[in-house]
């Protein structure tokens, strides 16, 4: 492993510990290619390695992808360019381009995606005084040295009503529709709520059951949300990718970060490599989508 590759890793592991990504994971770094792009200092931030964000990344200066879901989950019995995204990778490697995936550790983590999605609806969109903030908690099992969890569940000080709750969801995401579950007879309008359950990505099998009001996360299974209703809870589904997608300018900066502090720590003793760190450019893709639209 090249030096600056190991130091990008490093970087990342103090921002998400691989340690606490979920067992059935697959996490860190998943290509490494053996010889460096020549003059590329650029790393790409993408939720998924898809064709059109590989050939981004090979139309211009990069040298490292973190891509948020692993490009890698199952074993794979071959790797040839038939298939479209193993093509995606051999490509990288042979341009010099490595992959390093997060995924669920980026989640558990305390300030990764789940506490972002936390943050944009347990305060009102109306600069309200502190402490109307609601109370941000872990929703599951803590994880080891109290570094993160699963889910979170975020405490209002006061009940808020329903439309309330999806107004800050779609002004946090950026959305201007999102899917909406109510127990039956419940009026949307008038009906509050307290206590919302946040899980990035797909959360159905880990909210269903825990004391919130509200579920919300990017999908749930067509019989887990009417298991949820059913039990009086309302649901609120945005898209698997649409609950991770606007926390790459988040961990853009974190990055930047990371790399300026290796390269103040290593600048006594090489150099070159406090130089290419300080130079690296974090980058969110411009071509990583939602695949879905809505017509």
């Amino acid at each position: 492993m090249t030096a600056v590759v190991k130091s990008i890793c490093n970087a990342m592991e103090r921002i998400a510990p691989l340690k606490l990504a979920e067992k059935w994971d697959n996490v860190g770094l998943l290509l490494e290619a053996p010889t460096p792009r020549a003059n590329s200092r650029r790393i790409l931030l993408t939720i998924d390695l898809t064709t059109a964000v590989a050939e981004e990344a090979l139309k211009s200066p990069t040298s490292f992808i973190v891509s948020y879901h692993p490009t890698i989950f199952k074993p794979l019995s071959s790797v040839t360019l038939a298939n479209p995204l193993q093509a995606s990778l051999l490509k990288c490697a042979a341009a010099g381009i490595s992959v390093y995936s997060p995924h669920t550790a980026l989640d558990s983590v305390w300030g990764g995606i789940n506490d972002w999605l936390a943050n944009g609806i347990s305060k009102p969109m109306n600069g309200a005084d502190a402490e109307d903030f609601g109370e941000v908690t872990i929703l599951g099992e803590e994880l080891e040295d109290g570094f993160g969890g699963s889910g979170r569940l975020v405490t209002l000080p006061n009940p808020v009503s329903m439309k309330e709750i999806e107004y800050r969801i779609k002004s946090h995401l950026k959305l201007e529709h999102i899917q909406v579950a109510y127990p039956p007879g419940q009026d949307p309008e008038t009906h509050s709520v307290s206590t919302i359950g946040i899980c990035a990505g797909s959360g159905g099998s880990m909210l269903l059951g825990t004391p919130a009001d509200v579920y919300f996360t990017g999908e749930m299974s067509h019989h887990e949300v009417l298991a949820a209703i059913a039990t009086g809870h309302n649901v609120v589904l945005c898209g698997h990718t649409n609950t991770e997608r606007g926390y790459l300018p988040t961990l853009a900066e974190k990055l930047k970060a990371q790399l300026h502090g290796t390269a103040s720590e290593v600048k006594s003793t090489d150099g070159e490599l406090a130089m290419t760190l300080l130079l690296m450019e974090v980058v969110v893709s411009k071509e990583d989508k939602h695949p879905l639209q809505i017509v």
